[in-house]
C-alpha cells in the first residue's frame, strides 16, 4: 500500500520514484503523446520545444547474451559496434522488444534508464556531458524527466562513451 502512494506521489512511474528516492534534482514534462508519431523521442523533442540533442532515447541491446542499455540522443542512432566495445563485448544486436519490456517493467516507447525492474549494464553516449541537463523517458509515453547527464549516469551507474552516430 505505501509503495502505491509512493509511486502517486512521486509522478507514478518507478524512474520517478527512483529519482525521487536518491534525492536527485530533476523536472517532469508532461506532453499529449499522439499514438501515431512515427519516433517517440522525436514526438517528445518536439511536444517540449527541445533540440533533439538533448532528448536522449533508451534503447535496449543484446551484447553477446547480455541484454544492455544504450542511451543515446533522438537526433541520431545507436552505433550497435561502438557499444558493444564500450562494454567488453564483440557483437550487439537490439534486443527482442518484448524480452526488453519485460526486463525493464517498461513499454516500448517509454522505457526509461531510471527505475527498471532488472537493473542493466547501461552505457551512456558521451555526448550528454555537452549538455546542463538532458532529457530521457520518465516510464511512460507522454512523460519525459530532465536531469544532469552526472545524476543519470550516477544513478543508472553507466559508463560515459561514444555509442551514437549522426
Amino acid at each position: 500500500m505505501v509503495k502505491k502512494q509512493a509511486k502517486r506521489a512521486a509522478g507514478g512511474t518507478p524512474a520517478t520514484v527512483a529519482l525521487t528516492t536518491a534525492k536527485a534534482e530533476f523536472t517532469l514534462h508532461a506532453y499529449e503523446h499522439d499514438p501515431a508519431a512515427p519516433s517517440y523521442g522525436e514526438e517528445a523533442a518536439e511536444a517540449l520545444g527541445v533540440s533533439a540533442d538533448r532528448v536522449f532515447k533508451t534503447l535496449v541491446a543484446d551484447v553477446d547474451g547480455e541484454l544492455t542499455v544504450a542511451v543515446v540522443p533522438v537526433s541520431g542512432s545507436l552505433d550497435l559496434k561502438a557499444l558493444a566495445a564500450a562494454v567488453g563485448g564483440k557483437r550487439a544486436t537490439m534486443a527482442d522488444p518484448a524480452a526488453a519490456e519485460r526486463t525493464t517493467g517498461y513499454v516500448r516507447g517509454g522505457i526509461s534508464p531510471l527505475g527498471q525492474r532488472k537493473r542493466l549494464r547501461t552505457v551512456v553516449d558521451s555526448s550528454a556531458e555537452s549538455h546542463p541537463t538532458v532529457c530521457v523517458s520518465a516510464g511512460r509515453r507522454g512523460l519525459e524527466v530532465e536531469l544532469s547527464p552526472s545524476d543519470l549516469t550516477s544513478l543508472t551507474s553507466a559508463t560515459l562513451a561514444p555509442i551514437a552516430r549522426a
